[in-house]
């Protein structure tokens, strides 16, 4: 096919004007995305989304890019320039790396900021060039330097460039969990080993300045040692708690007072406690703006099927409740659904070093269900630093990601649609927490623990303060039954009394605060997934008669025999003077019940996706099992237990 138009500099020529229009319409007609396509004229340099009529007029006035193809635009590949040897993998990494820029910079105009010996160089695969643009935007700086080093060769005759080669190194790392020592290492011996003159940064933080320019880095905010406030706004510059009066930095002891600001001048402080805020609002926005992901974000409104079935959180009655109750967020299927989830774990390598350390994550469920809930789209707002758990103090690291909702739920932030090519108003909504139950409580102020511990219940729980074990029990789990269960006039299995009362009903927001009648219907979840298997675990410990995990132990054998219940398993007088001797009791498996439950474990198999390999966690002759995930207690939980019980 003829392509020489292309090139010509007589641009209002009959023949341009007619390779012109039928380069747009089967452009249009394979790759426009809401009425709109990459501009590749000179200025545009296929990172502006335009509609046919403005591609037209800037091919006509400014002409095509230099050594332009046609793949950007799902040409076939017969109009490919024959001198073009690269493979197919090393044109859509190329083309990949110019989507990354075209969605870390989504809807800017840049028409008449990008000088064209720039773009030119982008295009060409030629060095930037020296002169420096006037900018009149800060993420436009960003910009200009990324442009350079996609344009910059990685060394003399390299057929990557830096940008190429950064962000694919950066990707192994994340990947491999390098640390950032090995890493400047990595890049050291990397740069003797390539050619002279190469480009290639030397350190990690040369290589994070490039990375930056893409946005989504994190801010780091001094906490008090004692989790009483942030040194965050106003109080930036303090050094001091003003509940507590605790320093905010680290105090070395052995220094005298009078000395310390001495030191501190001396040597830069380091901060006692960092809370590391990753901000919500360009994650969110990079949702839109990146084109692999704009189209998803209605699949909520648009591919839900409605036949009744649970398959994704817009099934639930807590989603529709929120649908009819804030009608003018719901009608916009563009507006985000979020979901918070919290928990601590130990960061550190060695199992005896007790360090708590509280990641904050928000899950987008506007995504398909298949999607919503993979690593990638999972979104890190907040990193709360230990070594203990923040408790109800929590709420004092929630501030900044709180604030951001609060902007997100009242004015909402202006967002490039990449999937429609437009500019609106995003605005978010966080619908529930998910969590176990202690950390439920830390977010949700029902305390799980003492006298009116369950949050379902409410006010209607009924305790019995055990003397012996020093713990509360809560009794009247039979009230969910049918009213002619017939375990609800079954005195001897249970509390020794009938039970006839109905369940208690839901507990809505007036309930619980006068001033809260707006919150949702179901604000926060228990993560059922993590209180299984604390049910396993405590089941399991029982029928096994496992030391320190059975809950059927001495001081439970008294607190039966003070409510008067189970007379066969009240401790009898042993041999000697003081012993005790526990029955046993008839759910606990005997010696010979252990070895065939344990090997039938060990030997059990199931079909592929179903189960992990369980046996690989069984040892028979210690009578344990060990490295349980909590879908592996799930299986046990539903599965296995019941058949050996």
């Amino acid at each position: 096919m003829d392509k020489t138009w292309i090139n010509s500099k007589e641009t209002s020529s009959p023949d341009y004007i007619e390779g012109i229009l039928n380069f747009v319409n089967f452009t249009f007609e394979k790759s426009a995305k809401a009425g709109k396509i990459l501009c590749p004229c000179r200025r545009c340099a296929n990172l502006i989304w335009c509609s046919k009529e403005e591609v037209v007029d800037h091919l006509v006035e400014k002409g095509f890019l230099r050594n332009y193809n046609w793949i950007s635009h799902e040409k076939d590949s017969a109009v490919v320039n024959s001198s073009e040897n690269r493979n197919e993998e090393e044109i859509a990494f190329n083309h990949d790396m110019r989507g990354l820029l075209q969605d870390a910079f989504a809807g800017v105009n840049m028409e008449d900021s990008i000088p064209n010996e720039v773009v030119d160089s982008f295009n060409s695969g030629r060095e930037g060039s020296n002169q420096e643009p006037s900018m009149c935007r800060n993420d436009m700086d960003g910009f200009f330097n990324l442009l350079k080093d996609a344009g910059q060769k990685l060394y003399p005759n390299c057929e990557e460039n830096k940008l190429v080669a950064v962000v694919h190194i950066i990707h192994l790392k994340c990947l491999n969990g390098w640390s950032n020592k090995s890493f400047t290492q990595l890049l050291e011996y990397l740069s003797f080993l390539l050619p002279e003159g190469n480009v290639l940064p030397k350190s990690y933080s040369e290589t994070k300045k490039i990375i930056r320019s893409l946005g989504l880095s994190y801010e780091k905010i001094h906490a008090c040692p004692n989790d009483c406030m942030l040194f965050w706004k106003d109080k930036a510059n303090d050094d001091f708690c003003y509940e507590c009066g605790a320093s905010r930095w680290i105090v070395n002891t052995n220094i005298e007072e009078d000395s310390i600001d001495c030191t501190m001048k001396k040597k830069k402080p380091k901060a006692a406690k960092i809370l590391r805020w990753f901000p919500l609002i360009p994650r969110l926005q990079w949702l839109y703006m990146s084109s692999k992901t704009a189209s998803l974000m209605r699949w909520h409104d648009e591919e839900w099927t409605k036949d009744g079935l649970i398959r994704h959180p817009a099934d639930s009655l807590a989603w529709k409740h929120f649908y009819e109750k804030y009608l003018d967020f719901a009608v916009d299927p563009q507006n985000l659904r979020l979901g918070l989830a919290s928990d601590g774990f130990n960061p550190l390598k060695s199992m005896n070093a007790t360090y708590s350390t509280w990641p904050v994550i928000l899950i987008p469920y506007n995504l398909p269900p298949w999607l919503c809930m993979k690593q990638p789209n999972l979104i890190l707002s907040l990193l709360i630093p230990g070594p203990k758990s923040p408790g109800n103090k929590i709420d004092v690291y929630m501030q900044p990601l709180i604030e951001e909702l609060q902007q997100l739920w009242d004015a909402g932030i202006e967002t490039f649609d990449a999937f429609k090519g437009e500019r609106f108003h995003l605005r978010a909504a966080l619908l529930w927490t998910i969590n176990d139950s202690p950390a439920r409580a830390m977010l949700s102020g029902w305390s799980t623990r003492g006298e009116k511990a369950c949050p379902c219940c409410g006010y209607n729980t009924k305790f019995m303060w055990l003397y012996h074990s020093r713990k509360y029990c809560y009794m009247g789990h039979w009230r969910w039954l049918d009213r002619r269960h017939r375990y609800r006039h079954d005195k001897k299995s249970f509390d020794g009394n009938k039970e006839l009362r109905m369940p208690p009903g839901r507990i809505f927001g007036s309930e619980i605060l006068s001033h809260a009648d707006d919150h949702n219907l179901l604000p926060h979840n228990i993560d059922m997934m993590h209180t299984e298997k604390n049910v396993f675990d405590n089941t399991y410990g029982t029928i096994t008669d496992q030391d320190g995990k059975t809950k059927d132990n001495y001081k439970a054998r008294c607190d039966l025999h003070d409510m008067g219940l189970r007379v066969d398993l009240h401790p009898k007088p042993g041999s000697s003077n003081n012993s005790k001797l526990l029955p046993k009791a008839c759910y606990q498996m005997t010696a010979k019940e252990k070895d065939a439950f344990f090997k039938v474990l060990k030997d059990i198999k199931f079909p592929d996706e179903y189960s992990c390999n369980i046996s690989r966690c069984v040892q028979v002759k210690q009578w344990k099992i060990i490295g349980l995930k909590s879908y592996d207690c799930h299986i046990l939980m539903e599965e296995l237990l019941p058949v050996a019980i």
